[in-house]
């Protein structure tokens, strides 16, 4: 799926990271969402490198990156952590500036990623989210009944690791699909989120995430919370999804950045994958 990509791991501070890197010119990270891999971006990567180096990474605890234990207080799996494994991969690979699209949890540890490191991140595009501190600060029984696995995957172990982990392929069936069709995922990609997602590992590493996200990354968020994004911010979604329909993702978003940009996609959450060219466009657009 990424042919003409060089594959790698790179050893960070605190994990080891797999990826992906192709093309030449400007540095662009891509991150992914849940329950993905860096596979997301089959239909969006080998476009890109037409006009930059992409570079298409497992975040930790996902794909075949590694999966530490989450540490006390869920810390290493803090965005902040998360993050820096990503400063650290690029810098590694030689790019001290550099743009980064993320898509879902990848955009979460983006929008981190762009508050610790705004001298190296030059520009952000963040897919199908708002805010995690928004969504926490605002929660009401639609978000609730929609994004119920926010509030699964935060249950103390091992309760969702155990429920996931008697059927890891059906619950991933159902999670991404949210019972409509997924005939727009690609059968080698769902194949490779299946044998991912059937690792053990990464069903605890994916609840550390979002362990992670209601305790300690609001402590972060909390401090950040006046502190404004700079760089240039590219804000998609989904005009089939539940942010568009919970949200005004624009609105929320100017409260979060100075320099804000975006529009809806003709889709429901997966936007790269269900719509990749007019993702590409709107990423083109911006990126250069």
């Amino acid at each position: 799926m990424f042919e003409g990509f060089t594959k790698t791991q790179i050893t960070t501070s605190g994990a080891t990271i797999n990826l992906v890197y192709g093309g030449s010119g400007p540095p662009v990270l891509l991150l992914h969402g849940y329950p993905q891999t860096h596979v997301m971006w089959h239909r969006v990567a080998p476009r890109l490198v037409e006009h930059f180096t992409v570079v298409a990474a497992d975040l930790r605890g996902y794909g075949d990156s590694s999966k530490p234990s989450g540490g006390a207080g869920h810390i290493n799996y803090s965005k902040r952590s998360m993050a820096q494994d990503q400063a650290e991969v690029m810098q590694e690979l030689g790019f001290e500036r550099f743009a980064v699209v993320g898509h879902d949890r990848g955009a979460r540890v983006s929008h981190r990623l762009a508050l610790d490191y705004p001298e190296r991140v030059q520009r952000l595009a963040v897919l199908d989210i708002v805010p995690t501190y928004h969504i926490y600060t605002h929660v009401d029984r639609n978000l609730a009944s929609s994004y119920y696995h926010w509030f699964f995957l935060i249950q103390p172990y091992d309760l969702p690791e155990r429920l996931i982990g008697a059927d890891p392929s059906y619950y991933l069936h159902k999670k991404m699909s949210m019972w409509l069709s997924i005939d727009f995922i690609a059968p080698e990609a769902l194949a490779e989120y299946e044998r991912c997602f059937n690792n053990p590992d990464m069903i605890h590493a994916s609840c550390e995430d979002y362990r992670a996200a209601t305790t300690i990354d609001l402590l972060h968020d909390e401090v950040d919370r006046q502190r404004k994004l700079a760089c240039p911010l590219l804000v998609l979604w989904g005009e089939k999804g539940t942010m568009h329909r919970l949200y005004r993702p624009l609105e929320v978003w100017r409260d979060y950045a100075t320099n804000v940009q975006g529009h809806a996609i003709p889709t429901g959450h997966f936007i790269a994958e269900e719509a990749p060219n007019e993702t590409i466009q709107s990423l083109l657009a911006f990126l250069t």
